[in-house]
């Protein structure tokens, strides 16, 4: 049985040969099809592992209030986008005060800056770190974890001490052969005595997290004095069955800071971690929707192609397959050997077609320097596709040819 397996696999294979240059054609239409489901596909793994992976440490407990809602209307017409205030520093104070809602706990935070220097005695960093003036809340609404030390404390942000949390990339250039915790670093001038560095988050959008400065958000309002500094409010609550009636609370206690009366539509936005996860697994549904319908209309275009290829070799081999029934092969073996044909140039162009799309992820994923995985799942279901497509396309061929008479084909010039 396998020794009639291994000489129909060469049958085909020598076949292929004779006619390479229409079975080259054929496994690149096949291949286009199969590059175009796993190449999005895997680009489309790429993406939702990555945000998945960053926006799940905001913590399945947690809510923003922030500038505006994750979509922002377009301009349409003529019609002028709405542009809302900033949340300032006085919006931020007073919700902290007014927001009492049980089993929450509120982080405040903004950035100070994205292009600081960092200094460390006769060290200093290229003019690009992140620096955040943040509360004792702010690693635990965000899911930031400490690597080595410990997070601010309640003193530290009132009695405004000038103490930092560090990101990981700090032990790779200022201290990469030292601790860097209870050493003296320099931001602006300013003197601020590491207490903590924080666990690697890598990057998003080639924004890299670990390459940033924490510290006491008074401490950094004095270094950091522009007026437009927008302020993010992060609000945790201990059970996930009371966010609905904590967002509800923060929406009138928001409302009422900015003073909008029942009529008027919220001037800032409430963004929930798993609204954005749910939104973009919603994005990546509708690109794998694409992907197939891209892929299955090249596929059905492969396997007419597929099918006429050996329709030709059936008209080519009549005399082939005329020899061989007169020494006695049956039907089942004629119609096998072109069912074997049309199989292995199947899968010639899955393989060929998986190659390129796993390419085509990993340079996604490179490019954006994102976090790349192998789409198992891709993979599997086009080396299913291919294989069906080429039974499908070989059936009519491979019939056609098991019936044809012995006496006719070798009459066949």
């Amino acid at each position: 049985m396998f020794s009639l397996f291994r000489e129909n696999v060469r049958i085909a294979l020598d076949s292929i040969k004779s006619q390479l240059l229409r079975t080259i054609l054929t496994v690149v239409i096949i291949a286009i099809g199969i590059w175009a489901l796993v190449g999005i596909l895997s680009a489309v793994k790429v993406l939702e592992n990555t945000i998945s992976d960053n926006f799940a440490s905001m913590g399945a407990n947690t809510f923003n209030v922030q500038r505006y809602e994750l979509q922002v209307q377009s301009q349409r017409g003529g019609e002028r986008k709405k542009i809302n205030p900033i949340i300032s520093y006085n919006d931020v104070r007073e919700f902290e005060d007014k927001y009492n809602y049980p089993m929450t706990q509120t982080a405040i935070s903004f950035r100070g800056t994205g292009t600081a220097e960092v200094k460390y005695e006769n060290e200093k960093t290229d003019p690009e770190v992140q620096v955040y003036g943040v509360n004792e809340h702010y690693l635990l609404n965000t899911g930031t974890e400490i690597e080595r030390g410990r997070n601010f404390t309640f003193f530290d942000i009132q009695n405004n001490n000038k103490v930092c949390l560090l990101g990981s990339d700090f032990l790779k250039n200022l201290f990469e052969n030292e601790n860097p915790l209870n050493k003296t670093i320099s931001i602006r001038g300013v003197k601020f005595k590491v207490v903590g560095v924080l666990e690697s988050k890598g990057s998003t959008f080639g924004n890299n997290q670990d390459l940033k400065v924490l510290i006491p958000i008074q401490v950094a309002r004095g270094i950091f004095t522009q007026p437009d500094i927008n302020y993010t409010i992060s609000v945790r609550v201990a059970d996930k069955e009371i966010m609905q009636g904590a967002q509800d609370e923060a929406i009138i206690t928001f409302r009422n800071i900015r003073g909008l009366n029942p009529v008027e539509e919220n001037n800032f936005g409430i963004l929930r971690s798993d609204d954005l996860i749910n939104q973009i697994a919603e994005i990546g549904l509708y690109m794998t929707t694409a992907a197939w319908i891209i892929s299955i209309i090249t596929i059905l275009g492969s396997s007419i192609a597929l099918m006429n290829i050996m329709l030709v070799s059936v008209t080519e081999r009549t005399r082939e397959i005329g020899v061989r029934k007169a020494l006695g092969a049956k039907r089942s073996t004629i119609s096998t050997q072109f069912f074997m044909e049309t199989i292995v140039i199947g899968q010639f162009g899955s393989i060929l077609g998986i190659v390129l799309g796993i390419l085509t992820g990993f340079i996604f994923a490179k490019a954006f320097d994102f976090d790349f995985s192998l789409p198992w799942a891709a993979m599997i279901w086009a080396t299913i596709i291919t294989f069906i497509v080429a039974v499908i396309a070989g059936s009519y061929p491979a019939t056609k040819a098991a019936k044809l008479d012995p006496i006719e084909s070798l009459r066949y010039e």
